[in-house]
């Protein structure tokens, strides 16, 4: 029983390979692959191109070519160039540059290479290029030549263009550099401003004044010319720097004249003029005048210079005056 069934199936593959023969071959006389190398013999480190290719007809099979890795046997790859396409007639002609290179010396062989066939999205068969021998030589060294002595280091001849950007460079922070001190140099120092010394008020001083020659106690100690001397003097200076009247180079009716036009000092023109004809007659007619008319001469003095401060002066004493009635101490 068994022999009949060999026999039978012997028979069925012998039948089946008949039939689809003509087919197969059909397909692999459509395809032609190949696989060329530009030379056969490099010397080490050289490179070879190695040139893929394939004819089929425009329509119906396309052709996988085979997947080379980056080093196989003792060849490395260095580059691939993309597939290329062209029409030759009736025959589509794909191709690829595949360039290697050896570091081992010998005889090397690239095996054949396997193209698939497709058709219908289906690999329907596979055909191989021919196989191709490479000699990767050494370079010749003639042993009956004595060894060369090692050659010495070489100056290389200078060059400015080989540092013209460091003398760019260089020459454009000399010019920075060089206009920063121009400018800094030649633009306008700031003028500092002389500080600002605070200006007394000519009836502050006065004021302050009358009331040092009274604490001094001038004409208790008996100086009386020096006491009326004094206390004129103080209100002359202070007429002079107030209304600008030259009180200090007048007699005593000239400077009476002169007040006539100062409506605020006019007011206290007899104040002014009881205390100067009383100092007039202490400094120059020695009269000895009692410690109530001392006293008075002062009085006046005052009156005479709180009165005629300027208004708002005068305003801002009178609220000083008010907080202070409203907040005894």
């Amino acid at each position: 029983m068994v022999k009949p069934i060999i026999v039978k199936r012997l028979i069925f593959f012998f039948l089946l390979g008949f039939v689809l023969a003509p087919f197969i071959s059909s397909a692999q006389q459509q395809v032609e692959v190949s696989a060329q190398a530009d030379t056969d013999r490099i010397r080490l480190g050289e490179q070879v191109k190695l040139r893929l290719s394939a004819s089929m007809p425009p329509q119906g099979m396309n052709v996988v070519f085979p997947q080379i890795p980056d080093s196989f046997g003792h060849f490395e790859v260095v580059r691939r160039s993309p597939l290329d396409t062209t029409a030759q007639g009736n025959t589509k002609l794909l191709g690829q540059t595949i360039v290697l290179t050896s570091f081992d010396s010998g005889r090397w062989d690239i095996p054949a290479l396997r193209f698939d066939l497709v058709s219908g999205g289906n690999i329907t068969d596979s055909a191989f290029s021919g196989p191709l021998s490479i000699d990767v030589n050494t370079i010749q060294v003639d042993t009956t030549k004595a060894f060369k002595p090692i050659k010495g280091v070489r100056t290389v001849g200078w060059s400015f263009w080989d540092y013209w950007l460091y003398f760019a460079i260089g020459i454009t922070v000399a010019l920075v550099g060089v206009g920063l001190f121009v400018y800094f140099r030649s633009r306008p120092k700031k003028v500092v401003p002389p500080p600002v010394v605070a200006v007394v008020p000519p009836y502050e001083v006065a004021l302050k004044q009358l009331e040092q020659l009274k604490s001094e106690k001038v004409w208790q100690s008996g100086d009386i010319k020096q006491y009326y001397t004094r206390l004129t003097d103080i209100l002359r200076t202070y007429f002079e720097q107030q209304f600008n009247i030259p009180a200090l180079e007048q007699t005593s009716e000239e400077l009476l004249q002169h007040i006539k036009p100062v409506t605020i000092l006019n007011q206290q023109r007899d104040k002014l003029r009881s205390l100067l004809s009383l100092a007039d007659l202490a400094k120059f007619a020695k009269l000895t005048p009692s410690p109530e008319e001392h006293e008075g001469a002062m009085q006046h003095a005052q009156e005479i210079v709180e009165w005629t401060k300027p208004a708002a002066e005068k305003a801002a004493a009178a609220e000083a005056g008010k907080e202070e009635t409203k907040h005894p101490a």
